[in-house]
């Protein structure tokens, strides 16, 4: 069970990754330039979420 929780929060991490950096480079889905601090903001977080699970899935094994 906690493996899934790990595999899940590394998914939840990099589709927010992907979502965010997709918004900077295109504009899509977000809106783009004017919500540049948030994509930042959101990539950043991506990455410490991914980092946990990552760490957490560690720990399991």
């Amino acid at each position: 069970m906690e493996k899934y929780m790990c595999y899940g929060a590394l998914g939840v991490a990099a589709l927010m990754f992907l979502l965010f950096v997709l918004d900077i480079a295109i504009g899509i889905p977000f809106g783009g330039s004017p919500f540049m601090l948030v994509d930042i903001f959101g990539i950043v977080a991506s990455l410490l979420v991914g980092y946990m699970g990552f760490n957490a899935l560690r720990d399991l094994r």
